[in-house]
């Protein structure tokens, strides 16, 4: 028995903001209804990775059903209407102002059915100059300042997965989960806004706080703004390693056990974390040095002895192979797929997954 068995969600969703949230949903137990048009959701055709199957599409709606409503027709309207009468959340991120333009304006929906719980995305939130856009992961991640402060030192870059969309579907169901707890104590439902702006703005406070004291991050591919050492290193071997020191504790014992230089932090250039950020060339270039004398298994194994911080800078492939991936296997309608678990573990508690619908398919009254 999952902990939302019994919770009822629309969601009249697309691309993948909405459904990352819809499917934690789902996989909690809610029944989550997607509502598709009749040529299904754009996500389904974004690429073919997964048995000839978008990626994206069988990541992200897994354990829902898909019911196909032409929201153009009247009857579909009234078919829409149905299901929200029975639901217990709502969840949107159609183009801003669609639902309204089409009967469904949140203010009537929450005063005809008081336990709702609605959560509205959009790209910029409900007012301002940019209410009306458009937004996609990668605009807002430019818009945002995200994509200023990723990559290196000559040129921006985007987040090599859709940061932004995962970012706010998370922020939309923790939202939901709120809801559903002070439902339960009040008895009634609430209208949630979420900006895909608004998530961003918010996770990029330190560097915002950091410009706006006149120390404007600058774009340091695998190498830390305020720490050092803290990079990307490469043994004799050509293998790429990356090393993160803490404390004064930690570069003593980096300096004695790994670089073999034990008299090392007397030295005024790195004889704190100020002074090694200041000079970071000779810092980094100091232990590059003696990283690129020994070999990958020799580094590996002396870093691990001393306890120090580190990271292989792994490819797909290696994370294909890597002995901590947690993978799930799920139905969908080309055959089941295996790709990685869930996050949360719930000691004791076996959960399991549901199939990908076909468009207008209810997987679960397959028999």
């Amino acid at each position: 028995m999952g902990a939302l068995d019994g919770i009822r969600v629309i969601a009249v969703e697309q691309a993948v903001a909405a459904p990352f949230c819809s499917s934690r949903l789902a996989d909690a137990g809610a029944e989550v209804i997607k509502i598709e048009r009749p040529e299904g959701d754009f996500a389904r055709g974004y690429d073919a990775a997964a048995k000839g199957q978008s990626s994206y599409f069988v990541w992200l709606n897994r354990g829902k059903q898909s019911a196909v409503v032409d929201l153009a027709t009247k009857e579909g309207r009234a078919e829409l209407e149905k299901l929200i009468a029975s639901a217990d959340v709502l969840i949107q991120n159609l183009k801003p102002g669609s639902m309204d333009k089409l009967g469904f304006s949140r203010e009537r929906l929450l005063k005809d059915y008081p336990r709702l719980i609605s959560c509205t995305i959009t790209g910029y939130g409900d007012e301002g100059p940019y209410a009306h856009r458009k937004a996609y992961d990668l605009l807002i991640q430019a818009e945002s300042g995200l994509a200023s402060i990723t990559g290196n030192p000559d040129g921006a870059s985007r987040v090599g997965m859709s940061i932004v969309d995962v970012a706010t579907g998370a922020t939309a169901h923790a939202a939901i989960l709120e809801a559903l707890i002070g439902r339960g104590r009040t008895g009634k439902g609430c209208d949630i806004r979420i900006s895909m702006f608004d998530v961003m703005a918010d996770w990029c406070t330190v560097p915002l706080l950091n410009s706006e004291a006149g120390n404007p991050p600058k774009r340091m591919g695998l190498r830390h703004p305020s720490i050092a050492p803290y990079g990307v290193f490469t043994s004799k071997d050509g293998k790429d390693i990356l090393i993160s020191i803490q404390s004064e504790r930690e570069w003593k014992t980096l300096c004695a056990k790994v670089l073999d230089q034990p008299d090392l932090p007397a030295d005024p250039r790195v004889a704190n974390m100020v002074e090694r950020v200041r000079n970071r060339d000779f810092t980094d270039t100091t232990v590059a040095d003696i990283f690129g004398k020994m070999t990958r298994d020799e580094l590996l194994k002396r870093l691990s002895d001393a306890d120090i911080a580190f990271a292989e800078v792994n490819t797909m492939a290696d994370l294909t192979n890597h002995p901590h991936l947690r993978r799930i296997e799920v139905d969908t309608p080309q055959g089941r797929v295996s790709y990685p678990a869930p996050a949360p573990i719930v000691v004791g508690e076996t959960r399991a997954y549901g199939a990908v619908p076909a468009i207008g398919e209810n997987p679960k009254s397959k028999t």
